[in-house]
């Protein structure tokens, strides 16, 4: 039978050129040279990962027209970006050049997700993991207000925008970060309902805002401010979902022990429970990631001895595709029987593209397009 669940799987905008990387890393610059510098760092490492269409220019209308024809054929309904403002937008010419601009894009849907942290550089980092600050995300009442303004015009007006049970799906990264510069979860919840506000007078309809949860944040200092589980109550959030599963299971806490690579069974088996108390426990729908892999060696020095550190030193989950397709369709079954009859039933993939962080549904020339397979199979399209 067919599974009548929406797949949304997230994209990092990361390859193509863009002014502000120009002025630190020269120009045409991209995070696929990070991918053709990368090389094995250990015993049996799969590095270097080389895509199975090139190094590719994903701001051209054309070779985003791949990827679109290529996601939707496979199950993907919509293509949630990495969004990123720092002044102003940054690294938007995937969506703004390449998405919207390709002859196909009717097949697909897209939305934002606001990644409001500080961009650090990292391309590549050392161990000391002092990264300078190249742009800074500082979230005032006013910037907030311009932020809203710019998505509604550019982004939420288009009819490819996702909407989640008639209401136009927006995700913010770091919930907590959003209230502590907005000075509290009230002055936060008065920028959100600016934000509907805006909406409806701009005859948009209403607002779906998801929040990114992370299991291990809750005895985070910073979330006393406001908790996971207030949200809802305080923010008025519509429904949660998670951005990954790295870092969160009880593997990734023992890395030290297994280092330099973690055991994604395990950590696929140790998420499913953690999305299933998710969902029975939080007061808003949420919407469980298959995460594909982890690997973001790419990211650092090469010529430095690979040990254990900050991000992004971190341990390697290499995926295989038919552990992938299990815990996926694991997932699948989740959703489908926890859904109520009346909310729709959404699962999450990261990602389309994080290449640079391993864990990516573009095919590459070693497994090519096994993963992507995978999904159509599950999801019975």
């Amino acid at each position: 039978m067919p599974y009548d669940i929406q797949c949304a799987a997230y994209y990092f905008p990361g390859f193509h050129p863009e002014r502000r990387n120009d002025s630190v890393h020269g120009p045409g610059w991209t995070e696929w040279e990070l991918m053709k510098c990368a090389r094995p760092r250990f015993a049996g490492h799969d590095q270097p990962k080389i895509p199975l269409h090139g190094w590719g220019d994903e701001s051209d209308p054309g070779e985003m027209a791949v990827k679109i024809d290529e996601a939707s054929a496979h199950g993907i309904d919509a293509f949630v970006f990495d969004w990123y403002w720092y002044d102003g937008p940054y690294l938007q010419g995937a969506l703004d050049r390449g998405f919207l601009r390709a002859p196909n894009r009717g097949k697909m849907k897209f939305a934002l997700m606001w990644a409001n942290h500080n961009w650090r550089n990292f391309h590549p980092g050392g161990r000391d993991a002092d990264y300078p600050v190249l742009f800074q995300s500082l979230v005032t009442e006013k910037g907030a207000a311009a932020v809203w303004d710019h998505i509604l015009e550019h982004y939420m007006s288009h009819p490819q925008y996702w909407r989640v049970e008639g209401k136009l799906y927006f995700a913010i990264y770091s919930v907590n970060r959003f209230i502590l510069q907005l000075g509290g979860p009230e002055k936060a919840r008065k920028v959100l309902d600016l934000f509907r506000e805006k909406t409806a007078r701009a005859g948009l309809g209403e607002l779906h805002i998801n929040g990114i949860w992370f299991d291990m944040l809750e005895k985070d200092a910073e979330l006393l401010e406001c908790p996971q589980e207030e949200w809802v109550s305080r923010l008025g959030i519509d429904s949660y979902t998670s951005y990954n599963s790295t870092g969160a299971t009880e593997t990734w806490k023992r890395t030290k022990e297994t280092f330099p690579r973690i055991d994604y069974a395990e950590t696929c088996s140790q998420y499913f429970e953690i999305a299933e108390r998710a969902i029975r426990k939080l007061p808003a729908p949420y919407y469980p990631v298959m995460t594909v892999g982890w690997d973001s060696t790419p990211r650092t020095i090469q010529s430095d001895t690979y040990l254990p550190g900050a991000y992004p030193w971190f341990a390697v989950m290499e995926p295989d595709p038919e552990t992938f397709e299990k815990a996926l369709a694991k997932l699948r079954d989740l959703v489908s029987g926890h859904t109520p009859a009346h909310r729709e039933k959404i699962l999450f993939i990261n990602a389309w593209n994080e290449w640079s962080e391993g864990s990516y549904l573009e095919p590459d020339t070693l497994r090519k397009y096994a993963f992507l397979d995978a999904v159509k199979r599950v999801l019975d399209r």
